[in-house]
């Protein structure tokens, strides 16, 4: 193996390892696109949520404390599915059929996840920094 970059090692490559090298570069280019589509997809359900939040009342720091919850439980991402649990979406609701109380479009519109959550954070702890504390002292809201 030689450096390529500080940080980095590549192995030696023979003639048939410039595909093995493609291969590679194509897939950590994919995992960069990855985890911008991530990022973009965090900050638009965040937006969202901003004006959902203030209008219940709730200030910045209640905000802050439903980013923490949030991208704990799912990264922000409307689409998050835990597999063991059968948790869905930007809320983590269990089961995620929950969420059509707010709308028939839960399993894709992260608006309605959002309000359902909200909803469901004000019923259960009062707010979100109340819930946030919950999650911290049991790893569950």
């Amino acid at each position: 193996m030689y450096p390529l970059r500080e940080g980095i090692r590549m192995p030696m490559l023979r003639r048939i390892g410039v595909l093995v090298l493609t291969a590679t570069l194509v897939a950590a280019g994919g995992a960069s696109a990855a985890q911008a589509q991530s990022s973009q997809t965090s900050s638009r359900n965040k937006s969202i949520a901003k004006p959902l939040v203030s209008a219940r009342g709730w200030n910045k720091a209640q905000f802050r404390c439903l980013e923490r919850l949030w991208a704990r439980e799912s990264g922000w991402n409307h689409r998050a599915a835990n597999g063991s649990s059968g948790a869905y979406g930007i809320p983590q609701a269990l089961p995620g059929r929950k969420m059509a109380s707010s709308g028939r479009d839960w399993r894709t519109n992260p608006r309605t996840q959002i309000k359902w959550g909200l909803g469901y954070i004000k019923q259960r702890y009062g707010s979100p920094c109340r819930a946030w504390a919950h999650f911290q002292s049991h790893r569950w809201y």
